[in-house]
């Protein structure tokens, strides 16, 4: 990994998660001139479909197509996936030598899916707290400390429980998900046909939902484990999109 500062990295435990769960907002803060870095845990195989050298092709080609700074691999193994020292040390380390402002996981159990999401969210949290600890660089490839001012959860769209979050927003990608579908095609062994089809609705359908909320035609949900503090409320809040059922030359004159 080059040494080099970012300003937000996105973390999942399997190549394909960040591209299908967050690749819109990726996209999106590449075009906004943000240094943005994409961390993967695990190579994802084996699968029946795949093999570890071309699915990690696969991943090359899906971060070159979000335009991002850096794409990692921290090597950690596949269905195995476990919060725990070593894979915090792995983590934490990559998180001080990119030395980012913001870093971004999933949320929320899968039991239909691999486990390996619900432990990623644990390692990131985790490792977020492991990157600022003193006297303990030996464990981090002798990297400095870095505290990073937030964490953001990427709630699953589809997970066993309904969590309460202290704030949620939604990034409006209505801009960018052609582009997020162009990297998920680069995944041709995972995803091609059929299960091609129903990914990119699934995807779209879920954008679409959650961009509706605010308003927007595109959008992924985001939340924060605490509560968002704000200096200026009006910026803050912004524009609100959704159209009200009158137009404002027709709301009758008060007296």
């Amino acid at each position: 990994m080059a040494d080099k500062q970012l300003d937000i990295i996105f973390t999942a435990p399997h190549p394909d998660d960040l591209e299908i769960g967050m690749g819109g907002t990726i996209a999106k803060m590449v075009h906004q001139g943000y240094r943005v870095g994409m961390i993967h845990m695990t190579n994802g195989e084996p699968t029946p479909r795949g093999t570890p050298e071309t699915r990690m092709k696969e991943m090359r080609a899906a971060a070159d197509v979000l335009g991002v700074q850096t794409c990692d691999m921290l090597g950690l193994t596949n269905r195995v996936l476990m919060d725990g020292p070593e894979a915090r040390y792995a983590l934490a380390t990559a998180l001080r030598r990119y030395r980012p402002k913001i870093v971004v996981g999933m949320a929320g159990r899968t039991p239909g899916a691999s486990p390996d999401h619900y432990q990623a969210q644990l390692i990131t949290e985790a490792s977020r707290f492991y990157s600022q600890l003193t006297k303990w660089n030996d464990r981090f490839d002798d990297t400095e400390p870095w505290r990073m001012d937030h964490l953001v959860y990427r709630p699953v769209r589809i997970a066993a429980d309904i969590p309460h979050w202290h704030t949620q927003f939604v990034v409006d990608i209505t801009d960018t998900i052609d582009q997020q579908i162009d990297a998920i095609r680069c995944y041709r062994t995972q995803f091609d046909g059929e299960r091609l089809e129903g990914l990119e609705h699934y995807v779209r359908s879920g954008a679409g939902v959650e961009g509706s909320s605010v308003g927007v035609r595109f959008g992924e949900r985001y939340a924060l484990p605490r509560p968002l503090g704000v200096s200026d409320m009006m910026s803050a809040l912004g524009d609100w999109k959704i159209p009200p059922p009158f137009k404002t030359t027709d709301q009758p004159a008060t007296t």
